[in-house]
């Protein structure tokens, strides 16, 4: 835990008078857990949304029994167009309030796109990645404006900067998550409230489906990192309000290498990859 998120937490407390509350989507599992843990050690009230039911059941047990504070949990489906709306009206129902909105949840597939096939697929990342984390913004933003102060992060990705084949539409889409919160920061500055994008290259979580061996290796060797590490970054990036955070020196790298592959050779890449 660092210094910066545990003064960031007991700022918000000042100014609530009471735990603030940190929702958290995709929280029973991978990076959104461990942004849960993080936050529910330095005091703050937690209420996961998955659409894990029974490990959202045990997640949240699990946080209560450990950090003594209030965690509340909703099972949704986050690609269902009324979810975002539907999880606002439940906060209101039970007057909890806001104070720190995380857009963690995701899916990432990687394979060339097929409309017939892949239909299914191809909606649910749009709404997931869009049409979801923009209205939770907005429904919730909202309220942190009338208040004066409040804080959203969204997890966007390094691949924001590199569109490549195979990653057609996870790249696409973060880079509209890395757009949208650009601009949205400057909207919401005035008002008091944070908007945060994070940019993390590869992350040992089981959302990119990678093999033990390889998961390992690149633990070692720093190609891929650990969510606590990956976490404790954006999180001080949050609470210092800044715009974009690009953790790792990956992050600077492998964008810039890459934009100087000709396309012949990308081609040649994605024709022995596929």
């Amino acid at each position: 835990m660092t210094r910066s998120i545990q003064k960031g937490v007991r700022r918000l407390y000042a100014r609530k008078g009471s735990a603030p509350l940190a929702l958290i989507t995709g929280g029973s599992s991978g990076m959104g857990k461990v942004y849960a843990e993080q936050l529910a050690g330095c005091g703050c009230d937690v209420l996961l949304v998955s659409n894990q039911k029974e490990l959202l059941s045990s997640c949240e047990s699990q946080l209560s029994a450990r950090y003594g504070v209030q965690l509340y949990s909703y099972y949704c489906d986050l690609t269902d167009v009324h979810a975002p709306q539907a999880l606002f009206d439940y906060c209101q129902s039970l007057q909890l309030q806001v104070d720190i909105l995380i857009n963690n949840a995701g899916m990432f597939f990687f394979k060339e796109l097929d409309y017939q096939r892949d239909n299914k697929r191809i909606n649910a990342i749009l709404k997931l990645h869009i049409d979801s984390i923009t209205h939770a913004c907005l429904l919730f933003g909202e309220q942190m404006k009338a208040r004066g102060y409040g804080y959203i992060l969204n997890v966007s990705s390094m691949t924001a900067s590199l569109p490549v084949p195979g990653l057609t539409l996870y790249s696409a889409t973060k880079a509209y998550l890395k757009s949208f919160s650009s601009s949205y920061y400057f909207e919401m500055r005035p008002y008091g409230v944070g908007v945060t994008v994070v940019c993390p290259a590869a992350v040992a979580t089981p959302l990119y489906n990678i093999k033990e061996f390889w998961m390992k290796w690149g633990l070692r060797t720093g190609v891929i990192n650990s969510p606590q590490w990956l976490v404790k970054r954006a999180l001080t990036g949050l609470f210092r309000k800044r715009k974009i955070v690009r953790p790792g020196l990956l992050n600077y790298l492998v964008p810039a290498l890459i934009h100087l592959f000709p396309n012949a050779l990308v081609s040649y890449l994605w024709k022995k990859i596929k």
